[in-house]
């Protein structure tokens, strides 16, 4: 199988990677932090981040035919954690307000920067998509 990168027109545009790569009916989800579609980090706290970088994670699953359920896993990156923790309440509603009550596998990794210095999160996950519901473009 050839793999088919996945780059919405709603994300910016990518170089030297993908936001998403398809390969059979396995989107794997490229790293996305709280850029926004001017190419800047969304102000405010970690769940501003949060809302923005988890809301482009779905934005390239949807591109592909995918839904939020067929996540499989997600890997998040936290410069602080015990800041994510402390949200912890607000991040799991705007979860459930973007992708509903169902959670993947799913970790939580410290580490000491991000690609864009002001990022305080970067998600990137696994998802198994309906051959039904695939687009290939």
């Amino acid at each position: 199988m050839t793999p088919i990168p996945v780059n919405p027109a709603a994300l910016p545009t990518p170089s030297g990677y993908s936001h998403g790569t398809l390969v059979g009916t396995t989107l794997y989800l490229g790293g996305q932090t709280a850029l926004d579609k001017d190419m800047k980090i969304v102000e405010g706290g970690i769940v501003e981040q949060f809302r923005q970088a988890f809301g482009n994670v779905l934005t390239t699953l949807r591109a592909a035919g995918g839904r939020p359920e067929d996540l499989v896993n997600v890997t998040i990156y936290l410069t602080d954690i015990p800041d994510y923790q402390a949200h912890g309440k607000e991040i799991g509603k705007v979860w459930r307000e973007l992708a509903g009550p169902v959670y993947p596998a799913m970790a939580g990794i410290g580490c000491t920067a991000l690609w864009q210095p002001e990022a305080m999160i970067e998600i990137l996950g696994v998802a198994v998509i309906p051959e039904e519901r695939l687009v290939r473009s």
